[in-house]
């Protein structure tokens, strides 16, 4: 896994251009769009939906420049209907996405939560992400650090990531390395750029953040 977060045979797949910043990126960086039939936009966060796909950086404000430009309706070349909520609905379905994917890795024994528990596995070097609430007391965070050559990251909620782990709500978790973990850390990556830098937090800088 490289510094940025990202695994190193995911560099070289498919690439797609983002309608908002002209730029030409890997496709797991940017998120799909699609025409429904009524000619909404609808997003694509799983790029499985059927139609011609519109691609858009996984960044806030690309995703402002697309809409308040009618960015989307130009690459559609059609009369589109863009919702209020577009960029909330993306959010929605990203942290769903990592969401999903942390309690897939929980039912296969690949992640767990709790402080003693998540503080065991780092001293053992079974872990290779830290992910911690970002409205989880700093203090108890801060007696934690991510694996050497590992990622963090702590732009998840606490309600958010108890959803995973069916509880209402988590602070500390770690995902083994390998299995999917590296799918968390690519989906995470995109939602990261939907939302404040860090989580609303500083990452201390023995700290890999994606």
């Amino acid at each position: 896994m490289t510094r940025g977060g990202q695994t190193r045979d995911r560099q070289d797949g498919p690439e797609r251009k983002c309608i908002a910043t002209g730029e030409v990126q890997p496709k797991f960086g940017l998120i799909r769009f699609v025409i429904g039939p009524e000619g909404q936009v609808v997003p694509d966060i799983m790029g499985k939906l059927p139609g011609r796909g519109i691609w858009v950086s996984a960044e806030r404000s690309a995703l402002e420049k697309a809409v308040k430009k009618g960015l989307f309706a130009r690459a559609a070349k059609q009369a589109v209907t863009v919702p209020e909520d577009l960029i909330a609905q993306v959010e929605t379905q990203l942290v769903r996405r990592v969401v999903d994917l942390i309690s897939l890795a929980r039912k296969g024994g690949e992640a767990v939560s709790g402080y003693e528990k998540v503080k065991d596995w780092l001293v053992k070097d079974y872990a290779e992400v830290l992910i911690q609430a970002s409205d989880g007391s700093e203090r108890g965070k801060s007696k934690l650090s991510t694996p050497s050559d590992g990622t963090f990251i702590g732009w998840l909620t606490a309600d958010e990531l108890g959803l995973a782990f069916g509880r209402q709500t988590v602070i500390h978790v770690v995902l083994a390395a390998g299995g999917l973990a590296p799918r968390v850390v690519e989906e995470a990556a995109r939602l990261k750029g939907l939302r404040a830098p860090e989580g609303g937090k500083t990452v201390k800088k023995d700290r890999r953040a994606i």
